[in-house]
């Protein structure tokens, strides 16, 4: 998927005005993803995701942190300025886009990484 098409789904998603919002908000909620996942899969991830935004996945090297579902959005707020209710709409329009820019074998390789609550953030049903 290119750039513009990528930033397209996710100003559509999340209704944003620009495609600099969307450039920002997805690079915020890419940044928080990359401290949560190992270093090789941010690096298969952005192997994956068009330029610049795969460059947002290198900048964690070490291990990841252990953020539950609460604290990763609480995060993504911080990061973008906006309110826990807001951050998880961005988040969801963001990591949705990437369920759509990835095979689903990634997707799935990438949630069995992370704790449980993260699903639906991808546009993925949760745990029955």
């Amino acid at each position: 998927m290119k750039l513009a098409d990528f930033l397209d789904q996710v100003r559509d998603r999340g209704e944003y005005r620009s495609q600099e919002e969307a450039e920002h908000i997805s690079t915020s909620v890419l940044r928080v993803l990359a401290t949560r996942i190992p270093p090789e899969e941010a690096d298969d991830l952005a192997a994956l995701l068009p330029a610049p935004l795969d460059d947002v996945l290198h900048t964690h090297p070490e291990p990841p942190e252990a953020l539950g579902r609460e604290e990763f959005l609480r995060r993504v707020a911080a990061q973008t300025g906006a309110r826990p209710r807001t951050a998880e709409w961005d988040a969801g329009a963001v990591l949705s886009t990437v369920a759509d820019a990835v095979p689903g074998a990634e997707v799935d390789h990438l949630l069995s990484q992370l704790p449980t609550g993260y699903a639906d953030l991808f546009g993925r049903p949760g745990p029955a």
